[in-house]
């Protein structure tokens, strides 16, 4: 009981006095808003990136709604109004789980990995289904979708920064250091990659990314590579092979590879692959229109709130939002918006770089790294680098369960952060241990 005491007071702040009471410090004279500034604590350059990404997102999500707002017989206004109430709890979410002490997150991680799989399964088989794919549930009573993959990811990452601080003394093993971080991964990416192939790509090189940082030996590295190119490569053959390049279209595919959403990869491979400028088929319909946009745009834009695709482009809330911003702002606001998420993942490697303590600095690379890699993905699909993929722009898209565990991965990283500071004697000390 004392234990959990003391792991629960850490999490909320508290601190002991000489006589052995408790204070529990973020929660004392919580109700100012000059207490909450002062609290605030973490890399300032982090949290003006937040503000500044979500100011935007009121302006973009606000812009681009209006043919959802018709389709769905609602106001724009109503539109602006959750995703309003969406970056306010978004920011409590990182305000608390910034004054949480990180070290917390390496006890919680197994907990979540293991509630992960579950999950995963159960959205696979009983989940709502979208385009053939199963990637949400539904929460009862609040009559939100969930997609759980957003939750397997940030248990993941926190899961292998936990395995790879405790495993640097057998790290080049194969049996006791590789195969423990390893196994994880593979499990978490064989569940999603049925319903959402492009998630569980971006989660497997994420995951090489931060193994290679961890000292993980390359041999093993190459030989994970070599195995999970195998099926990228064979679904990349069929794609090719079963296009008929003179009559420009896809062949009748064997009836083996025609469950789930098999077809659909192969005809976006197809699409990414064979698709020219004069195509404007259903197929290319979306990527021309965010091609238009992109061409609207020009240097400086069209200006906020003139976009034209909007109105022809879908999900140009969520997304193809990348899309919209170079039409309204043009190729400034872009490199803009890039130079925004590379800022944010520099401050991230500082932290990495500064950090005492293995967990915390893995941890902060691994969330680093899966939110910008995700941004980069999101810009290459609008301005058509990669295949469609269906991920978000972190942040900036029009918010769900996606935008509230990006504010999640934050805020940890920020309480990484805050760690570092008391480190350097920025502020107050207080007792750190190593989950």
């Amino acid at each position: 009981m004392a234990k959990w005491k003391e792991i629960f007071g850490k999490a909320i702040g508290t601190t002991q006095t000489e006589e052995g009471n408790s204070i529990a410090m973020p929660f004392k004279k919580l109700g100012t808003v000059d207490n909450l500034v002062q609290k605030t604590k973490g890399d300032r350059v982090i949290w003006a990136i937040v503000i500044l990404l979500t100011l935007a997102s009121l302006l973009l999500v606000y812009s681009s709604t209006g043919s959802l707002a018709y389709r769905m017989s609602k106001s724009n206004e109503s539109y602006l109004f959750k995703q309003f109430a969406f970056i306010i709890l978004g920011l409590l979410i990182i305000y608390f789980a910034h004054r949480i002490n990180y070290t917390l997150y390496s006890r919680v991680a197994k907990i979540l990995f293991l509630i992960s799989i579950p999950l995963l399964l159960y959205t696979l088989f009983f989940g709502v289904q979208l385009n053939a794919g199963s990637r949400w549930i539904k929460l009862p009573v609040i009559n939100m979708t969930f997609q759980t993959s957003d939750l397997a990811k940030l248990a993941l990452f926190m899961y292998m920064s936990r395995m790879l601080s405790r495993k640097q003394q057998v790290i080049k093993d194969f049996k006791k250091g590789f195969l423990p971080i390893i196994i994880p991964v593979a499990l978490i990416c064989m569940l999603i990659a049925p319903a959402n192939l492009s998630t569980a790509i971006l989660i497997g090189g994420t995951s090489l990314l931060l193994m290679f940082i961890g000292r993980v030996s390359l041999k093993h590295i190459g030989l994970t590579i070599a195995i999970a190119a195998i099926p990228v490569v064979l679904l990349i053959a069929v794609a090719v092979s079963t296009y008929d390049k003179e009559a420009g279209e896809s062949k009748k595919i064997p009836a083996i590879l025609s469950s789930g959403r098999i077809p659909t990869w192969i005809s976006r491979i197809q699409t990414f692959v064979y698709s020219s400028k004069e195509d404007d088929g259903e197929k290319t319909y979306q990527i021309n229109q965010a091609k238009i946009a992109i061409a609207n745009g020009g240097l400086l834009g069209e200006g906020p709130g003139n976009s034209h695709a909007r109105n022809y482009l879908p999900h140009s809330y969520s997304d193809f939002i990348y899309a919209i911003i170079i039409e309204e702002y043009g190729l400034l606001g872009g490199a803009a918006i890039l130079f925004i998420y590379l800022l944010f993942l520099l401050r991230c490697i500082r932290i990495y770089r500064k950090c005492p303590y293995a967990f915390g600095a893995f941890l902060a690379l691994a969330l680093s790294f899966m939110l910008v890699i995700q941004a980069i993905a999101n810009m290459g699909v609008n301005v058509n680098l990669f295949p469609n993929t269906g991920v978000t722009l972190p942040l900036v898209s029009m918010g769900g369960s996606s935008f509230l565990f990006t504010c999640l991965s934050i805020g940890i990283i920020l309480s990484v952060a805050r760690n570092v500071e008391q480190q350097e004697g920025k502020l107050q000390p207080e007792t750190v241990k190593e989950g």
